[in-house]
């Protein structure tokens, strides 16, 4: 009878996650989250594969934050016309566009892993289904669903990695604020004029 685990999955990831906050995504190695958890690497391989499930881990901690951080905090308001009210596909997709800008701002030293690594645990490709979703509520014929979301994936996150990597020091919040408002409203454009 095999003894019973001291640690989840989910303790293996919050600690790579933390070692990651701390010290950069360099640090985080099967050693030093086994170190920070008090149990042997070997014990950690239970729960993820090896060093690649784990950063596939990191990936789906991130993902799911920001699509729960979506589903809790409507997005700011954006300056619309008045009388118009937005879609709610739209809705769905700006709420997930500025929850992954607050992850990226939370977690800036582990937040480019979002750009090198695929989302491939189950929990990490409901994110990108949870936009497919929006996308195809947006009226995107199915075949151009993939294609849109890989760019306003790509585009939203080279801003959210740019601005919390501190390439935007040098502006003011409310200008980067307008910024990222600007970059939305390309990318409606974008989707609704095709």
């Amino acid at each position: 009878m095999g003894r019973t685990a001291q640690i989840s999955r989910t303790d293996v990831l919050a600690a790579a996650l933390d070692l990651a906050d701390e010290a950069g995504l360099e640090s985080v190695t099967m050693h030093a989250v086994g170190r920070r958890l008090a149990v042997t690497p070997m014990a950690l391989y239970r729960h993820v594969g090896g060093k690649d499930a784990l950063l596939d881990g990191l990936v789906e901690t991130l993902l799911t934050e920001l699509t729960e951080t979506a589903a809790a905090a409507p997005a700011p308001g954006e300056p619309l016309a008045p009388g118009e009210a937005r879609p709610p596909w739209e809705t769905r997709l700006v709420a997930l566009a500025y929850a992954m800008r607050a992850t990226a701002r939370r977690h800036p030293a582990v937040f480019p892993l979002l750009l090198s690594r695929p989302a491939v645990t189950p929990a990490a490709q409901a994110a990108r289904d949870a936009v497919y979703l929006g996308l195809r509520d947006a009226g995107l014929p199915a075949e151009s669903v993939a294609r849109a979301e890989r760019l306003v994936s790509t585009a939203i996150l080279g801003f959210a990695v740019s601005e919390a990597a501190g390439r935007f020091a040098g502006h003011d919040q409310e200008v980067t604020d307008a910024d990222f408002t600007e970059l939305l409203r390309w990318l409606r454009l974008a989707l609704t004029t095709r």
